[in-house]
């Protein structure tokens, strides 16, 4: 997937005001209009033009891209940074994913999870427009830990918004989160009447952050179950034993079968995630060997070699 500079395509600069994004895409859209166009390329080029107006033209979408940095060129191999989105308070509504199914992939990477929302309200007494505010969406990062307790953390938000000149900026602002025990990843946390505010009398909004774990040093994470890469000595693979290995809820003794390989997984049941039905904790075996770096380990190598008479292709034929 390659990257895509939206203000090479739209022609202007990345401090450029809105009203100036504005002008260059109907520039643009009148010369590459495929009704009109003479250019070869007429159709690709209004579609790439579209696709960087549809990202320039709201601020959300235009503070959140420039996040990635300025270190990206037009065309480069790229792949989003994980969780390059986070922290950023996007309101509902923007695009349908109709919509975001006529751009490329590279947009799509991006803000292809379109949120709904928007206005929904009614007249009241013939008059006066009473409107529900917006939802806001984010994500938020949190410690694997706080699924396994809970927990009271401080978030910080950044909302883009433009200023007198029609530059986009952003504030931010600061939330005390509950994060309850047993929280999944994708799981949505809703804070009441923390959206946009309402018209007429209508409510406000809501603000539904989604959470995402951290990258923890020994664990990965699917649903609420957890994986952890376990290394183990030749001969602890080979003849079993008890290693020592790390859990969510501290160090255990953990019997390795004989016989065992790279790879096997042993289940403990329910040391996942918490819930109603709680998740479990995979270790992943992966034989470490140890180095051979000293004449004393390379004596030892010699005569596994000599005396264990092994082959690791033999499935191979070879």
């Amino acid at each position: 997937m390659e990257y895509k500079d939206y203000y090479k395509i739209m022609g202007v600069k990345k401090d450029a005001t809105q009203d100036e994004i504005k002008r260059a895409y109907r520039k643009l859209a009148r010369k590459y209009h495929p009704d009109v166009s003479k250019e070869p390329d007429a159709e690709t080029k209004f579609k790439e033009v579209g696709e960087a107006y549809e990202v320039l033209k709201d601020p959300e979408k235009r503070a959140a891209y420039d996040q990635l940095g300025a270190n990206w060129k037009a065309g480069e191999e790229f792949r989003p940074p994980p969780d390059w989105d986070a922290g950023f308070e996007f309101r509902g509504g923007g695009y349908t994913p109709g919509d975001a199914s006529a751009f490329s992939d590279f947009f799509e990477s991006l803000f292809g999870r379109g949120v709904g929302g928007g206005f929904t309200g009614t007249r009241a007494g013939g008059a006066q427009f009473r409107a529900q505010g917006e939802d806001h969406h984010a994500k938020v990062l949190i410690d694997l830990e706080d699924a396994f307790h809970g927990a009271t953390r401080t978030i910080t938000l950044h909302a883009p918004e433009l200023d007198a000149q029609g530059h986009v900026v952003t504030h931010e602002r600061t939330l005390n989160v509950h994060i309850p025990k047993g929280v999944k990843q994708g799981q949505q946390i809703r804070l009441a009447g923390q959206g946009s505010p309402g018209f007429g009398g209508g409510s406000a909004g809501d603000l539904y952050l989604e959470v995402e774990f951290k990258h923890h040093p020994f664990y990965r994470v699917e649903g609420r179950d957890l994986y952890l890469d376990l290394p183990v000595a030749p001969w602890e693979a080979a003849l079993g034993g008890q290693v020592k290995a790390p859990t969510p809820g501290g160090i255990i003794d953990l019997k390795i079968p004989p016989g065992s390989s790279s790879g096997r997984k042993l289940r403990l049941k329910g040391r996942g995630i918490p819930g109603k039905s709680p998740g479990d904790l995979y270790a992943v075996l992966r034989i470490a060997l140890p180095p051979g770096n000293s004449e004393r380990a390379k004596v030892l190598y010699r005569k596994m070699e000599q005396e264990l008479a092994f082959n690791p292709r033999a499935g191979l034929g070879v």
